[in-house]
């Protein structure tokens, strides 16, 4: 009977500390996926390439023909200030208005949690400008995804392109009324430059963005191409219908860093 009895503590006890043992094992990590979806507006328009014309803050009738623009480094900041940082292999994307599906980035693995900002940088950091062309790949690759976005002769990549048409633009070399604003530059490597580079932060509204398990968090975000002319320094085209090496792509650049607002955040 004493021996049953011990032999029941034993059990009793041996099942408490594994019931301990697996209560103190700490929790699997969790993960959900976060969709950034680009979309470019001309202030409360949609964009259209070629075909709709607008007027910017000057009075300045356009067109667009092109608007391509690098998002990097992004972050996802909670309420107490903890952020999740997109791994750097992971997180240069090229974003094209001719191209519907580089405006969306999908961000994998994001832990779950509720988020309450966001922030990324218009353009390509030092590090990865400077870094052996045969390590640059994906979005960063000048022979593939950013082709026409890199400048071989100043071994950089152009941040931001917008081109389009306007009346008030000179006729060109072409015989027609362009304006170029190409816009790079992120403070030089052996010789200074200008710094082009522009971090945005965005609050995403009253309610947090909720990750959760195995799910996706839908988050719009906005560009306004009019900011680009009339952000912090109105720009006008008619007195400057092409930017890029230059002190005025600083305008530019201070410029374009006003333009990104957030629209909608859902969770599917």
């Amino acid at each position: 009977m004493k021996n049953t009895f011990l032999a029941s503590g034993m059990s009793l006890f041996l099942f408490l500390t594994v019931l301990v043992a697996c209560h103190n094992d700490p929790l699997e990590p969790e993960y959900g996926t976060v969709q950034l979806r680009f979309d470019n507006v001309v202030g409360a328009q949609e964009l259209k390439l070629d075909s709709t014309t607008y007027t910017n803050g000057s009075g300045e009738p356009f067109t667009v023909s092109r608007f391509t623009y690098f998002i990097s480094n992004i972050k996802l900041k909670k309420a107490d200030g903890s952020e999740y940082v997109v791994p750097q292999d992971s997180s240069y994307f090229l974003t094209s208005q001719s191209n519907p599906a580089s405006r969306t980035v999908l961000l994998r693995n994001v832990p779950v949690g509720d988020y309450t900002s966001i922030n990324f940088m218009v353009g390509v950091d030092s590090l990865r400008n400077t870094m052996e062309i045969g390590k640059r790949t994906g979005a960063l690759d000048p022979g593939g995804a950013a082709a026409g976005m890199y400048w071989d002769w100043n071994s950089g990549y152009i941040f931001l392109k917008l081109e389009g048409t306007s009346a008030k633009a000179p006729v060109d070399a072409t015989g027609k009324r362009n304006f170029v604003y190409h816009v790079g530059l992120f403070g030089g490597y052996q010789t200074k430059t200008i710094n082009n580079l522009r971090t945005i932060q965005l609050a995403l509204g009253a309610q947090p963005a909720h990750v959760i398990v195995n799910g996706k968090t839908d988050i719009q975000v906005k560009a306004d191409v009019l900011k680009v002319f009339d952000g912090v320094k109105p720009l006008r085209i008619a007195a400057a219908p092409t930017i890029m090496v230059s002190d005025s792509s600083k305008n530019v650049a201070n410029n374009y860093a006003t333009m990104f607002s957030i629209g909608t955040v859902q969770v599917d």
